[in-house]
């Protein structure tokens, strides 16, 4: 059996990569604050302004940092030409610009280590294979080895992309594969599946879930890890539920450095705990899962259990 490693874009050209890969895979740093985004939820400027910006809390993106493939998007900072992996990179630090980002490339097979404190692990790729295979046949890398697991011992958050086939998570896509990775972290305590809005809603003008974004389907388990999140690509040029796990990425982060004796499955449960569905036109637990993350309401309670 052959499992294929894709990453999680909706109808994205990709143009040869001539710039610079932003950071060296597998090194630590710091970012520096960014001003709040068109693309990105008042409420970040929200919990910025509350002292909550992600510190003391690591985020480990494992994506595409070594291909010579990219794409065009502009997060606010003017048009660039990055890889995937850059992107949602990017993505992640921006709303949690007080974190400390790790990357690993999801090529190199190689087990992801935590750091002391909480973990934050952004996942915007899929293991794809033909329907019908059972748990028991596939043959993880170190690599997903070690982040499955976590996501089932509550060690490290996980945010997954929901995946751009607009079906349910589990079910085949219209070429006949499933994304093996999906079901592996079903029923993982700290792992939070992403799916993707056209935009970030308001109870004035609900948003609606983006034509290629999977579901949860009817699995009550499913349902109750699935979030989503506003992906305006009209402001940023970047579709996909790629891009709607980073900013579960930053919140979890966000969420980490106000409740910071707070367990992985503590913030995951908290994020999914207090999403909305006022700000969904038509919510259904079937296509939406728990709502519209909410950093707000996540950080409202003065502790979490």
């Amino acid at each position: 059996m052959k499992i294929i490693r894709i990453v999680s874009l909706a109808s994205l050209g990709f143009w040869a990569l001539t710039a610079a890969h932003a950071q060296k895979s597998g090194t630590s740093k710091t970012v520096t604050p960014p001003q709040l985004q068109a693309w990105m939820s008042s409420e970040v400027g929200d919990a910025w302004a509350a002292g909550y910006k992600g510190a003391g809390v690591t985020v480990t993106v494992v994506d595409d940092f070594r291909s010579n493939q990219g794409l065009y998007g502009n997060l606010g900072q003017g048009t660039q030409l990055l890889r995937h992996g850059d992107w949602t990179f990017k993505e992640a630090s921006m709303i949690a610009p007080s974190a400390t980002m790790r990357s690993q490339d999801f090529n190199t097979g190689t087990t992801v280590g935590l750091s002391r404190g909480l973990n934050v692990l952004n996942l915007s790729y899929g293991m794809y294979a033909p329907a019908g295979y059972t748990a028991s046949q596939i043959g993880w890398s170190a690599q997903e080895t070690s982040i499955i697991n976590y996501a089932q011992s509550g060690k490290a958050v996980i945010s997954k992309a929901a995946g751009n086939d607009a079906v349910a998570i589990g079910s085949a896509n219209a070429s006949g594969n499933v994304d093996y990775l999906n079901l592996a972290l079903k029923g993982g305590p700290s792992a939070i599946y992403v799916g993707a809005l056209s935009t970030n809603g308001t109870t004035t003008a609900p948003a609606t879930l983006a034509t290629y974004s999977n579901t949860p389907g009817t699995d009550a388990t499913v349902q109750r890890q699935f979030l989503v999140v506003g992906v305006d690509g009209a402001k940023t040029g970047l579709y996909g539920t790629s891009f709607a796990a980073p900013i579960i990425t930053g919140y979890s982060a966000i969420l980490g450095s106000k409740f910071t004796t707070a367990t992985s499955t503590q913030i995951a449960n908290q994020l999914l705990n207090t999403a909305r569905q006022d700000t969904i036109s038509n919510f259904n637990a079937a296509t939406h899962g728990r709502g519209e993350a909410s950093i707000t309401r996540a950080l409202a309670p003065i502790s979490i259990k």
